[in-house]
């Protein structure tokens, strides 16, 4: 047995896997999306495994340092909370999480320093009731009852996209606006002053009441807005050409 090395995220832990071609797509699948550590327990396909080395179509790294334990119990030992995949319900008094809401948990709990598994059963016959004792929270993964079955990896799959969905550092998308600089309040100032006295200029506020309210409203709108400079300058010189617009048909003199 290795002995176990700090680790970034979960590690992904395999109890009894039967194939070696599961053993190398769950790598994949780790290495996809940001989980290194994988540990085996048990492996009675036999390792290392060839077979397992084809299946992880390069994801020599994970393989080359999977550890491995004679028993979940030791593979689990160091680590601080466990997730454990079941998709049976069990007796046992424990939480049951979606795999999206254990690796949003997941991700609190690294993030506070703490050692946090996922633990997989055996293909066939999923995790004992024994190694599910050493679980703080059971995940199950809804499927269809009519085929419920899942992959090894698949299971690993998802719960790994679901931890790096979790901490997702896809860049947003670029708003232009961004790199702009912010108006300064007297800019946003002289934009509202323009406003409102085009607007009186028609006769829009109707009563000395109405254009304060309306006023008040106008300008907390434009300043919830974040405006830029060149936002309200655009919008400065759409006020002064609709007001032209407007006196060159009335015949209106223009306002200085």
């Amino acid at each position: 047995m290795s002995e176990p090395t700090p680790q970034a995220g979960p590690a992904v832990v395999l109890v009894r896997p039967q194939l070696g071609e599961n053993i190398g797509t769950t790598a994949r699948a780790m290495r996809n999306f940001g989980l290194r550590a994988l540990r085996l327990v048990a492996p009675e396909c036999g390792w290392p495994s060839a077979k397992a080395v084809v299946a992880a179509s390069g994801a020599h790294d994970v393989l080359g340092a999977a550890q491995l334990y004679p028993s979940a119990r030791e593979a689990v030992a160091d680590l601080q909370h466990v997730f454990a995949t079941t998709a049976r319900a069990r007796e046992l008094k424990l939480p049951v999480l979606t795999a999206e809401a254990a690796a949003a948990e997941a991700r609190r709990l690294v993030g506070e320093g703490r050692q946090v598994g996922f633990l997989f059963g055996p293909e066939r016959t999923g995790l004992e009731n024994e190694e599910l004792l050493s679980a703080d929270a059971l995940v199950t993964i809804p499927t269809d009852p009519d085929f419920a079955s899942l992959n090894l990896a698949q299971a690993v799959l998802i719960l790994a996209y679901e931890w790096h969905r979790a901490g997702d550092r896809t860049p947003p998308v670029r708003d232009p606006a961004a790199t702009e600089p912010q108006a300064e309040k007297a800019e946003l100032a002289g934009l509202v002053d323009q406003l409102l006295s085009e607007l009186e200029a028609v006769d829009f506020f109707k009563s000395p009441d109405r254009r304060v309210s309306l006023g008040a409203a106008i300008q907390v709108m434009l300043a919830r807005r974040g405006l830029t400079k060149s936002e309200v300058h655009l919008l400065r010189g759409i006020v002064k050409e609709l007001a032209h617009g407007r006196r060159g048909l009335t015949g209106a003199p223009p306002r200085l």
